[in-house]
Formats: structure tokens, sequence, C-alpha cells
């Protein structure tokens, strides 16, 4: 073959890489928490789901769980719609309050359903995103708490899905010896069985550094939620550039959007909020 005839293949190799995407830049991995979206999934689930496909959204965390059920669907059901939209159905929040003794048993019998639902739908996490008066009135009472977190992600690890806890302001008031709540928790919880969910909005409304936390204890927060007052960067009081600096050091494994308020309808804020990651070059979820 002539010098010619080579530079010819190489210019129809390449030309047929660009337009079949070999050179297109990676896409982004980011999820949304569906109760971005609560009123839209009472009404339609099926449309919605397939709505937050089109917004460029690679996986779903449900908010919907109940009685086996997610969204009224069968876990099977409800993967399906997902993958069918190209979506992974990755995450989820569900979660009981501390039982006392005379309930153990009821309550850890509601989460064998729970988790076995959720492993049905191939799940890879399960948080809880609340936690009752008892783990905020004194330290015993939050020791409660994480005995029961840890003994549910036990429960959850034996069926291969890791267990959660996702943080509101609240989390960041002091409980004991002037240390916040938060800090007892990432202290007291089996970093075998309980990971955190650190939710970046709630840890600034409540007046702290999320990178201090990232410091102190390294590798504890393997998902975040990304999230604004409003929609992503509306506020000007987020500062996610040093947040994702940091990323690594926090364990960060996947980035969840999620959208409570909202400055437009709560599909035109989830859509302005992942073209907020989607164009910010710090961004690094993939």
């Amino acid at each position: 073959m002539t010098i010619k005839h080579l530079l010819l293949t190489a210019v129809i190799v390449s030309t047929v890489q660009l337009f079949t995407g070999c050179n297109a830049p990676k896409e982004k991995f980011i999820g949304l928490q569906l109760y971005s979206l609560r009123d839209d999934m009472k009404k339609d689930v099926k449309t919605t789901v397939a709505k937050v496909s089109e917004m460029g959204y690679k996986f779903v965390e449900a908010a919907g769980y109940s009685d086996g059920k997610f969204y009224g669907m069968s876990p099977a059901e409800f993967k399906e719609l997902c993958e069918t939209n190209g979506l992974q159905f990755l995450g989820s929040h569900s979660g009981q309050d501390v039982p006392d003794s005379a309930n153990w048993e009821k309550t850890m019998a509601w989460w064998d359903e729970c988790i076995d639902a959720h492993a049905t739908a191939g799940v890879k996490w399960i948080v809880q995103p609340w936690m009752g008066s008892t783990g905020y009135e004194s330290l015993d009472g939050l020791k409660r708490y994480c005995e029961y977190f840890n003994a549910v992600g036990e429960k959850c690890n034996a069926k291969g899905i890791q267990f959660g806890y996702h943080n509101h302001a609240k989390e960041f008031t002091t409980v004991h010896d002037g240390k916040p709540v938060y800090d007892w928790m990432l202290e007291l919880t089996d970093p075998e069985k309980v990971m955190f969910q650190i939710d970046l909005y709630w840890i600034v409304e409540g007046g702290k550094d999320p990178l201090d936390y990232f410091e102190r204890y390294p590798g504890r927060f393997e998902l975040w939620h990304i999230k604004d007052k409003e929609e992503l960067g509306a506020s000007g009081m987020m500062d996610f550039e040093s947040m994702f600096a940091a990323r690594k050091q926090s364990g960060a494994e996947y980035g969840i959007v999620e959208v409570e308020r909202y400055n437009f309808t709560p599909q035109e804020s989830c859509q302005k909020s992942f073209d907020f990651l989607k164009n910010a070059e710090y961004v690094d979820f993939y």
C-alpha cells in the first residue's frame, strides 16, 4: 500500500470515528432523587420517568417505597420502567423510627421485607433520610439510633446492599459535650455497616463546612446529594467547585441532584440543575 493510500485510509477512519461518536466527550453520570418531581410522580410515573431520561440523567434514586412496591409498581416493574428509558435504578430512600425493645422484632421484619424488595430491584443502596426526636434529645437516644442503624446496615450487607443516612440541617446542632449530632453519628456507627449520603446544601444551611467534614472523616461520604436552595447555582451560596475539588477525599462515588424548592416548574428546575453540572468543568462524576 502506498503512502497516499495510507493517508487516505487514516482520513477515512478519523471521519468515521468523528461521526460515530468515538471521539465524543464522555457523558457525566449524574442521578436524580425523584423526590424532586414528587408531584409529577404522583400524577404519572411512567411519563415522569421518561422525562428524567430526556433531561440527561443517567440513574434515579427513589422516594416512593411502600409495602413492597415502588410508586405502586412491583420492584421488577419499576426497574424495567427505568431501564426501558435508559436509566439505572440505583438507590432508594426509606426507613423506620428507632423501635423500643417491644417493637424491635416487628421493625426488623419490616426491614427484611423492605430489603428483599430492594434486592429484587437490584439497587445498590438504601438511605434513611430522617431521624426522630429521640436522636436529638440526648446522647443515649442518639446511641440507640446508631446501634439501630448498625443493625439495619448488617441486614442490608447480607443482601449485597449498602445502608446509609441522609442529613438535614438539624444534625449540626449539638447534643452532648458541644459536639454536633452528625459528628457523634459518624463516630458511633460502623463504617462497614453505615455510610453517609451528605446533603451539601443542608450542611451549609446548618452552619458547617463540608470540606471540614471531608478532612476529618475522609471516605465516609460515599453518596452526595447535590443541592442548592432552589435549582443548582441559583442561590450563589454554594461553592460547588471547592467541594468537587475534595470529592475523592470525601469518598463520594455517586452524585445525586435533589431539588426541593423551585424558581420554575419542577421539571424545568431539574433540567437547569442537570445543565449546571453538565456545563461545569470541575464536575467529575463519570
